[in-house]
């Protein structure tokens, strides 16, 4: 993968720090009056491993044993514990993710014909400058920025040589 951008690395989480991915979401949860149930769990380790925002549909069929309106209820739940992001692009169904400061900070490439969303990550001289470029702006409207998400929207690979 070139230093400028790597797709799909984002949230593929493995070995020693998916159990330290697992302490700071349990930790996150008792601060928000909630427990790590076993659902929960299940879902976070779906997710750590998607390396792609996901479907609820697409959420189930990685683990079978999640049922549809406990894993919609519990993502709502991880979602106001920050520790899920749901992401609405204008498609047919919302996609969840991890928290960015969970995994890692990234972008999309939204696909506006099948409705695939791809993880972009830029090298940290792209972020700088995007940063600087936004700089000025932010400063001359009294905005204090907390963090920052580029979506570009298009057509994938397989929709483009269709």
């Amino acid at each position: 993968m070139s230093a400028a951008r790597q797709i799909g690395a984002a949230h593929r989480i493995d070995g020693p720090q998916r159990d330290d991915l697992h302490g700071e979401v349990e930790s996150r949860l008792e601060r928000a009056g909630q427990r790590y149930t076993a659902v929960r769990r299940a879902l976070v380790d779906v997710l750590s491993g998607g390396g792609t925002p996901l479907t609820l549909p697409e959420v189930l069929g990685r683990d079978r044993a999640l049922s549809q309106s406990s894993a919609y209820r519990n993502l709502a739940h991880l979602e106001a514990a920050g520790i899920v992001r749901r992401l609405v692009h204008g498609i047919e169904y919302a996609r969840y993710e991890l928290a960015e400061d969970l995994t890692e900070h990234h972008h999309h490439l939204v696909c506006e014909h099948c409705g695939s969303v791809t993880d972009v990550t830029f090298g940290e001289r792209v972020e700088r400058a995007i940063d600087g470029a936004l700089g000025d702006l932010l400063v001359a409207r009294g905005f204090t920025p907390r963090h920052h998400a580029i979506d570009i929207y298009g057509a994938c690979a397989d929709c483009a040589g269709a």
